[in-house]
């Protein structure tokens, strides 16, 4: 096996973000259809499961962060070491993210189980729904190890520069999940029914899988996996540099689930069918931002690689590409989302008060898609340079100072159409502010290659 080369390093810049993103953007695509398919199949059981699930979301999104955090500063060392030409340490880098990732979410997945109760009835869950809720987090926390360490491992795969083997996996699950739904959730032969347990034992399994391929995948074809015992000092060291950046990133994606959480407690107010609406919406929003999530996965390894090898120019570069996209797609998302806006909802709800509080969304929060991209891809950027803390910071101002105190106004004197305007205006704002912020961060690190 060859070990990785700093392949991000030379060539046309523009070519790197088209050719790392689209197998991304495959990848990610279907499994945020396989979110959707996982909605509307919840949504033929009945709108009690899809409230169910509405109050279950934000709070899985808590714990993804983290996933996405390690992840987020693995990929951030990983890269940084492959541009310096250090295989060996960007081996043992991969190797102790692993291992780091999966001691974390054990605790994790303690702490979750064991508070299910006291914290959905925090976020406003009726009293004759916190079984059904109780049973259908067991399930997912359970599978938690499995998504962090596929993560943290898929990472590793993009820090190289390869975003095909990943993606590959990320189909592979997602085709499994879809085959597994309706067997699990409705019963075939002596399956009985599962309803939403169903659901969630179908993406335990398509998530096993997917930690199972990673493993395989990093030891054999990328030679980025050592089963050496590793010396305490070094891997103490590993973990620093990796926390380095994924505590921050953690607590950067903690911010935004942690945002909906307290968003969804407000809509809990004007009844379940709110609830039930405002998750059909958000999950309709996460496929409709796939490619912003593509894009915010490899601009990290890019920046990473260009930053160790001395190319920053050709960071400011990419920036300028990924800004200049960003606000392209958000456009044309935001005109499809509206054409849209009757037809969707019905693929979920045949509830009136349901699809309403879908349509609304629609109409309102994607005008703002563009910014909101640039966050992402300035966030990242960030990470990627090893300085994790202006994207906190960027992302506290948006969730924080911005969207939840304007939505708690926008609640009261507008209802839920002043919570989604509240969104719009906090993504607009801070993706302004993102990029100048990244701009001049990358400016000052500049020298002439």
């Amino acid at each position: 096996m060859d070990a990785p080369k700093a392949r991000l390093t030379e060539g046309p810049v523009g070519r790197h973000l088209i050719d790392m993103t689209v197998p991304v953007l495959f990848g990610i695509s279907t499994m945020m259809a396989q979110g959707l398919i996982d909605t509307w199949f919840l949504g033929q059981v009945g709108d009690r499961e899809l409230a169910a699930f509405g109050f279950g979301f934000p709070v899985l999104m808590i714990v993804t962060s983290v996933a996405i955090g390690l992840a987020a500063g693995t990929s951030s060392v990983v890269a940084r070491a492959i541009g310096a030409g250090d295989h060996r340490r960007a081996r043992r880098l991969a190797t102790d993210s692993l291992f780091l990732g999966f001691l974390i979410t054990l605790v994790i997945c303690a702490i979750g189980i064991l508070t299910i109760n006291p914290m959905f009835r925090l976020l406003g869950a009726p009293e004759d729904m916190l079984p059904m809720i109780r049973s259908f987090m067991t399930i997912l926390y359970s599978g938690v190890p499995f998504v962090v360490v596929g993560m943290i491992g898929m990472a590793s795969m993009r820090a190289t520069g390869d975003t095909r083997l990943p993606s590959m996996l990320m189909v592979m699950a997602a085709i499994l999940n879809v085959a597994l739904d309706p067997i699990l959730i409705f019963g075939v032969g002596p399956i009985p029914a599962m309803g939403l347990d169903g659901a969630a034992t179908a993406a335990l399994i398509a998530r096993a899988t997917i930690f199972v391929g990673t493993i395989y995948l990093m030891r054999f074809r990328l030679d980025m996996l050592s089963f050496n015992k590793p010396d305490p000092v070094e891997l103490r060291k590993s973990w620093r540099d990796i926390l380095h950046v994924g505590i921050p990133a953690a607590g950067t994606n903690a911010i935004v689930p942690l945002g909906a959480v307290l968003v969804t407690a407000m809509i809990a107010r004007l009844g379940t069918d709110a609830v039930a609406g405002f998750g059909v919406a958000t999950r309709i929003e996460a496929m409709m931002l796939v490619i912003f999530y593509a894009m915010s996965s490899i601009i990290g390894p890019f920046v990473g690689q260009n930053f160790a090898a001395g190319r920053e120019r050709r960071i400011l570069r990419a920036l300028w590409l990924c800004t200049l996209f960003c606000l392209a797609a958000g456009m044309v998302i935001a005109g499809i989302l509206a054409l849209l806006s009757d037809v969707l909802p019905r693929l979920f709800s045949d509830s009136e008060a349901v699809m309403e509080v879908t349509k609304l969304f629609l109409w309102i929060v994607p005008i703002s898609y563009g910014t909101y991209g640039m966050v992402m891809v300035m966030n990242a950027s960030f990470n990627g340079l090893g300085k994790p803390m202006p994207a906190v910071w960027i992302s506290v101002a948006r969730i924080l100072v911005l969207y939840v105190p304007l939505a708690f106004i926008g609640l009261k004197f507008y209802g839920v159409v002043g919570i989604f305007v509240a969104y719009a205006i906090a993504n607009i704002v801070s993706g302004i502010g993102a990029y100048a912020w990244a701009r001049h961060t990358a400016h000052s690190l500049c020298t002439p290659d």
